[in-house]
């Protein structure tokens, strides 16, 4: 370039800040990361304040709710064992949404850890060898246990009845140890009325108890 003469070149100037942005421009991606950071330090807190029994906040978002659901579902399975409508009326009581409970209890069936017909099996022979009940003892306990009625059919129909013939009469001989102070009616009414709280028919516990006190002369008690 030339100049003219007695004119000089002006220095150059500096470049100058970039123009401010506008305030009604953002960036459309910076936001959508802020939130699912956001999203996700939430469900942290969440999860450690249910870890922790701290008061637990109903969630809106369908995965939190489905990670409190499974939370409280195996702290439960983790004391004992549950049916399906026990553990169902336990979610429930935690103000859980209808599909995060419907979703556990699924999920927990699918891996085995719910299973109302290995339960309602593994209680008859835990009450039969443990407890010594009889077979009404034992369907009013599944009962209670809220089992669908189809598992707890098929576990009554495992019952040997030779063999609750057999735990009837063991139950009796021991008993009949400690009523040897009584006279023979008096023992045969206690012994009685044990083995019926302990749940066994008529039969079997007239045989038991026959078999434990041998009928004596005179004896006037009858069973019903």
């Amino acid at each position: 370039m030339t100049y003219l003469p007695g004119a000089e070149p002006t220095a150059q100037l500096p470049a100058g800040p970039p123009a401010p942005r506008s305030e009604t421009a953002f960036d459309a991606s910076s936001v959508e990361v802020d939130e699912q950071r956001e999203a996700a330090r939430q469900r942290v807190r969440f999860v450690a304040a249910i870890e922790n029994d701290d008061a637990e906040p109903t969630p809106e978002d369908p995965e939190v709710a489905r990670i409190r659901a499974e939370n409280v579902a195996m702290r439960a399975l983790t004391r004992r064992s549950h049916s399906r409508a026990e553990l169902e009326r336990l979610l429930r009581s935690r103000e859980l949404s209808e599909g995060a409970v419907q979703h556990e209890l699924d999920r927990l069936e699918r891996v085995g850890l719910l299973d109302d017909a290995a339960l309602a099996q593994h209680l008859v022979g835990v009450l039969q060898e443990r407890k010594g009940l009889g077979r009404s003892a034992i369907a009013a306990e599944l009962s209670r246990r809220q089992l669908e009625s189809s598992a707890v059919a098929y576990a009554l129909e495992l019952v040997d009845g030779a063999e609750e013939s057999g735990r009837a009469e063991e139950l009796a001989v021991k008993r009949a140890r400690q009523l040897t102070s009584l006279d023979h009616d008096t023992a045969v009414r206690r012994l009685t009325g044990f083995l019926q709280r302990k749940g066994y028919s008529g039969s079997v516990v007239r045989a038991a108890v026959e078999r434990a006190l041998p009928h004596q002369r005179g004896s006037s008690v009858r069973f019903e």
